[in-house]
């Protein structure tokens, strides 16, 4: 009988607080997730969204084994073609990957249940985005990157003024929070496996807004994509959702969700670096502001919020690494 010998080797990560080591022996790869921080979200919710997600027929990493105890869960290894890495090959199909990435979407957005037993044997419901969350998360910007750019003195007041903006944005959202919402929807996150898509990252799922995946995946801070392509995609979403969505409803969320989580990524990654010292991420955010001026230049609705970021953050500003 041939033994099976097995080697770890670990792999890059993300954001989070996990560690992924990738699996092999003559059998079949795997990947182990670990984690110690938060870690019922990266462990425990993680599996359930993606048990909720396969049982729905979306392609989610499988469970192969779990030891809660020790801070680790074995999962499905999708290899490592992204959507992100097929995006940048010379002469990739772009609109083809993404209208493949929007179909997926629909399948996600297409589930209604939001209940599922945890392999604890504990059922786990996907909480509400309520808008006190997407106002905590957007408050990032004012809680970790006003103060880079902001003498002490102007600070308190100019972060009173861009979270006052920021809640009179999301009170002027229209749709309804009745949507499987993955919330790190972007190319990066998204696997090309056995000729088909599969997500993965999806711990933080929510029932929210379902413009909230569309702008993760359009207005993404990983991979610049130029306005023809933003438009081509977001049609081809319209198209497919005509009967489902009122089209001025949906731009309206849209765009005020795209700008609010650029701003919390700008947060985001500015806590990254302050915090955890994790400088790589500092890069993107030229690009988020980039995306948040693009979504702001024509629509009343952000003239407030657009003339406190443009008096108090120029162009030399937006263009530090």
């Amino acid at each position: 009988m041939k033994s099976i010998k097995s080697t770890l080797k670990k792999i890059k990560g993300d954001a989070s607080f996990r560690s992924f080591y990738r699996k092999t022996n003559n059998k079949k790869n795997s990947i182990i997730v670990y984690a110690t921080k938060e870690k019922a979200k990266n462990l425990l919710i993680y599996d359930a969204i993606n048990s909720l997600l396969i049982e729905n027929k979306v392609i989610a990493p499988k469970l192969y084994k779990e030891n809660y105890k020790q801070n680790f869960i074995e999962i499905e290894d999708f290899g490592d073609e992204t959507v992100y890495k097929l995006l940048r090959k010379k002469g990739s199909n772009k609109i083809s990957l993404y209208k493949k990435s929007i179909d997926l979407l629909g399948k996600i957005q297409k589930i209604k249940q939001n209940k599922i037993k945890n392999f604890n044997g504990k059922n786990y419901k996907v909480p509400i985005y309520k808008n006190n969350k997407l106002f905590k998360e957007a408050k990032l910007f004012s809680d970790w990157y006003t103060q880079n750019h902001t003498s002490k003195k102007k600070l308190q007041t100019l972060n009173i003024e861009i979270n006052k903006q920021i809640k009179f944005l999301i009170s002027n959202l229209k749709l309804k929070n009745d949507t499987l919402v993955h919330r790190d929807f972007h190319v990066s996150n998204l696997m090309k496996y056995k000729k088909r898509l599969a997500t993965i990252d999806t711990q933080d799922a929510l029932i929210g807004n379902r413009a909230y995946d569309l702008a993760s995946l359009i207005d993404d801070v990983r991979f610049k994509s130029n306005k023809k392509l933003k438009d081509n995609i977001y049609n081809y979403y319209l198209k497919l959702n005509d009967d489902k969505v009122n089209k001025v409803i949906l731009l309206n969320d849209f765009e005020i969700l795209s700008v609010i989580r650029n701003m919390k990524i700008i947060g985001i990654f500015s806590r990254l670096a302050a915090r955890d010292k994790k400088m790589t991420y500092l890069k993107l955010i030229p690009h988020a502001w980039k995306l948040i001026e693009f979504r702001m230049q024509s629509n009343q609705i952000f003239d407030g919020l657009k003339r406190i970021l443009d008096i108090n953050f120029p162009k030399k500003i937006r263009n530090l690494k």
